[in-house]
């Protein structure tokens, strides 16, 4: 028989697992820093950023006393960190390498198969000759190689050089040193992973276990499909399997929606706690989220825990957008309570609030008020400007 959670347990899970239950004004050394990456799994790379960058917004909702040049230098000097492909570009523990070394051997054949369709002939010289580029001559930033002018973006109207710099990279051979301006700067991979982890090798079986536990263990419940796709290593079937075969370390559990409605069925490592007492519940200062952050990303997960219906709105045109281009949900405690479009414009040094939105019955309260305002200024201190402006009508009614 199943164990049911309440939505308010399973809300308090879920952010202790996303490490979201911890007070983000404690100390962060370097050390730490990996540990909460680690711990999280990884923080999604997005190239827009009105604030800042998505994965050191992700980094700073969770602490706030985080070092950029800390998380630089686990990147580009430790190699504590590497970049790499979950459901998008994402920053990675290194020690989680071996196991992405199964998704470039499936990436590869498919990859292959349907680039050279793409490109027709000349496809495999043009990558040879791109990779003895990198191998004779070290790194290359991305725009050393030329872009045909194209209309849809896609991979296939890339130049060859560029599709091969990507290939390469999805495929292992290829890893990203650093990032220049956000460009990625590509090298060999045995310039850029540590041997430890390069030379590592792990069976197909032990692959998938390790990427169903290390799923499960972020997710803190979950079900077969939510599994396949928090690192987007295996597939659901792969993932379904895996719950089957360890059926006597796991239990079903029914997760209850905020909306009262019929309990999710999912599974959970044996000897979760039901009871909400037994989570610690999130500090209630307001914090500003990521639209990326990993607590959103599966938005209709996000929809039955929390009652929040969220989409990035930035390929809607503007006069049909609901809210805002880039709108950052806000978390107070376990809710999520609103969403503000703000952009930190640095020439005139301050993060310009356009519009604030409560969700239904959330009162904007004066103590409220005053926690939006001190975390604003947080973030404006994160970001580097030196006040925060209000628009005339930011607040919406």
């Amino acid at each position: 028989m199943a164990t049911l959670i309440s939505n308010l347990a399973a809300r308090r899970i879920f952010l202790s697992s996303q490490g979201l239950s911890a007070h983000p004004g404690r100390a962060l050394d370097r050390d730490g820093l990996h540990r909460l990456i680690h711990d999280l799994g990884f923080v999604q790379v997005d190239s827009i950023a009105t604030v800042v960058r998505a994965h050191e917004q992700i980094v700073f909702s969770r602490n706030q006393t985080f070092d950029r040049e800390d998380l630089r230098k686990l990147i580009e000097e430790d190699r504590q960190l590497f970049e790499h492909w979950t459901h998008d570009a994402s920053i990675l523990p290194v020690e989680f390498f071996p196991y992405w070394k199964h998704r470039f051997v499936r990436k590869e054949a498919s990859m292959r198969q349907r680039w050279a369709k793409w490109h027709g002939e000349g496809f495999d010289s043009a990558f040879e000759e791109t990779m003895a580029r990198i191998r004779d001559g070290g790194e290359l930033l991305a725009r050393e190689v030329k872009a045909q002018d194209h209309k849809s973006g896609g991979w296939w109207e890339w130049h060859l050089s560029k599709t091969a710099l990507e290939f390469y990279w999805h495929t292992g051979k290829l890893a990203i040193s650093r990032r220049e301006n956000f460009q990625k700067v590509y090298d060999l991979t045995e310039r850029v992973i540590p041997a430890h982890a390069r030379e590592r090798h792990v069976s197909h079986e032990a692959f998938v276990d390790w990427a169903c536990r290390a799923a499960l263990t972020r997710l803190g419940f979950a079900t077969h499909g939510e599994i396949a796709a928090f690192f987007a290593l295996v597939s659901p079937q792969e993932a379904k399997s895996w719950v089957a075969l360890h059926r006597d370390e796991l239990e079903p559990v029914d997760i209850a929606p905020i909306d009262g409605g019929k309990a999710r069925p999912a599974f959970a490592f044996k000897g979760l706690s039901a009871d909400s007492d037994d989570w610690p519940a999130p500090p209630s200062r307001i914090r500003v989220l990521s639209p990326f952050d990993p607590v959103l990303r599966d938005r209709d997960r996000a929809e039955r825990l929390f009652g929040f219906r969220y989409r990035i709105e930035i390929f809607v045109p503007e006069a049909k957008r609901e809210y805002g281009y880039y709108v950052f949900p806000l978390l107070e405690g376990d809710r999520l309570i609103g969403r503000i479009d703000m952009k930190a414009d640095r020439r005139t040094g301050a993060l310009n609030i356009r519009r604030l939105w409560w969700e239904r019955g959330v009162r904007a309260s004066s103590g409220r008020m005053d926690k939006l305002m001190a975390e604003l200024a947080r973030i404006a201190r994160f970001a580097g400007v030196e006040k925060v402006v209000l628009a005339e009508d930011w607040l919406a009614p």
